[in-house]
């Protein structure tokens, strides 16, 4: 991407996506509103389909054999699946929903993403069904659920868990003299040393947009009250006037520029960064912990030589220092559906405490949202670890492109591009927000 432009085609086509799929969803062609009913018989018959984000070929088996073994079991259901990736799942979405196709289940993100799904009367009340009181609630991660609730009601699934961790090599590290870091001071004075050895310090692929949005949304964490960023991410009440704001960006800046290689960093994909860290040619990636495992996967860096931390807190922080930028990701059920306790039921057994535990095990190293849905002795060390991590945090900072309505979510990651690029300024940036949110009231 270049910085003269903001945005590369495939970040603005996730926008544009994303925007037209919240003019949709809010067009009033939506079902009437649907609760699910506990006491629901199920119909084990005709066609369930379902949308999801494991496109990838090593994440897209999972569901593959999920609905295999759900086959399996009720021989009278044909479960269809559409299987998309992180950014082609937003485009596919707008076209569904534009359509009035959208599958019995589909794919979401929490924040103003699902929000829209509800508004639109397109998401299922599962409240009855997933509540914190039921038989199924009880076997989820009680944070997780909750953060599909809108207007005190439940309307999402969760599937995964996931957070935001600093990979590094520690063979890099050592080489370098270096330890890890333990704040933010110590994260810059290591990305000096580790360049004097020769290494790139951070991978940093900024193509998309969004991988940006997540080094702001953990700095914006740290720096500013959880009560005012969640006042901020609705419009009606979105000021966007915190000081934080500013330090934060300030802060991004300094990690673009002292431990990335900046001037190509809007050109790189995503997928390359974590490439060149998997092949040890850079120290640290910032990255999903369902990323771990794609880390050590292929490259020449072994999972032994892999460590990770938190983004260390920024010196005189004056919002939450124990939050960590993340958040759950899981799936809606269409209020259209011809058979809403039938997909419901699919779901049940997805969430299951055995599919859990394959879930969260390599190949896929995808945290389960199911309590007990993991064993320790099946997976990745690191993963392990970083569940602790994300269990032992106060608040998971939602991704700001999600949390946010379309307009500012496109004014961040256009904003960051631009910052990264060295176009616009941390205060400039700002201005693009708050601009954005007023014309969101």
């Amino acid at each position: 991407m270049k910085a003269t432009m903001f945005l590369s085609t495939t970040s603005l086509s996730s926008l544009i996506a994303a925007a037209l799929l919240m003019g949709s969803v809010g067009a009033g062609s939506a079902a009437e509103p649907a609760v699910a009913d506990p006491d629901a018989k199920v119909d084990y018959s005709g066609t369930i389909s379902v949308l999801t984000k494991f496109g990838l070929q090593q994440l897209s088996p999972f569901f593959t054999d999920a609905a295999k073994q759900y086959e399996k079991l009720h021989p009278g259901v044909k479960v269809e699946l559409i299987q998309e990736s992180d950014d082609s799942v937003k485009g596919k979405t707008k076209a569904l929903v534009a359509s009035n196709s959208l599958p019995d289940v589909y794919f979401t993100w929490t924040g103003s993403w699902g929000e829209n799904f509800v508004r639109g009367k397109r998401a299922v009340d599962l409240t009855p069904v997933i509540g914190p009181d039921t038989e199924w609630g009880k076997t989820l991660a009680p944070a997780a659920v909750s953060a599909f609730q809108y207007g005190g009601k439940l309307y999402g699934i969760p599937l995964y868990l996931d957070a935001k961790f600093m990979g590094y090599n520690k063979s890099l590290f050592k080489k370098a003299g270096v330890a890890e870091p333990k704040t933010f001071e110590d994260l810059l004075s290591a990305c000096a040393a580790l360049k004097k050895s020769g290494v790139t310090p951070v991978s940093f692929g900024n193509k998309e947009g969004w991988p940006g949005v997540h080094y702001a949304g953990q700095l914006l964490a740290y720096n500013v009250p959880q009560a005012t960023l969640e006042k901020d991410f609705v419009p009606a009440t979105a000021e966007y006037t915190d000081p934080g704001y500013v330090a934060s960006l300030k802060q991004f800046k300094q990690i673009v520029d002292e431990c990335s290689d900046g001037s190509g960093t809007n050109g790189a994909s995503y997928a390359s960064a974590l490439q060149q860290f998997s092949n040890g040619k850079s120290a640290m990636y910032y990255q999903e912990i369902i990323e771990f495992d794609q880390a050590t996967a292929d490259g020449a860096l072994k999972r032994e030589d892999f460590g990770f931390f938190k983004l260390p807190v920024p010196k005189d922080a004056k919002g939450d220092v124990k939050a960590i930028e993340g958040a759950p990701e899981g799936y809606m059920i269409n209020t259209a559906s011809k058979n809403i306790p039938l997909a419901i039921d699919f779901m049940r057994f997805v969430t299951s405490a055995e599919n859990g535990k394959v879930l969260s095990a390599p190949p896929y190293g995808q945290p389960s949202a199911t309590v007990g849905g993991y064993s320790a002795d099946s997976m990745n060390p690191a993963v392990v670890d970083g569940l602790k991590v994300i269990a032992d945090s106060s608040y998971l900072m939602p991704w700001l492109d999600t949390a946010n309505p379309p307009r500012v979510a496109a004014a961040w990651l256009s904003g960051l591009q631009a910052l990264v690029g060295g176009s616009m300024t941390p205060d400039e940036v700002m201005e693009r927000v708050k601009e954005a949110a007023a014309s969101s009231k």
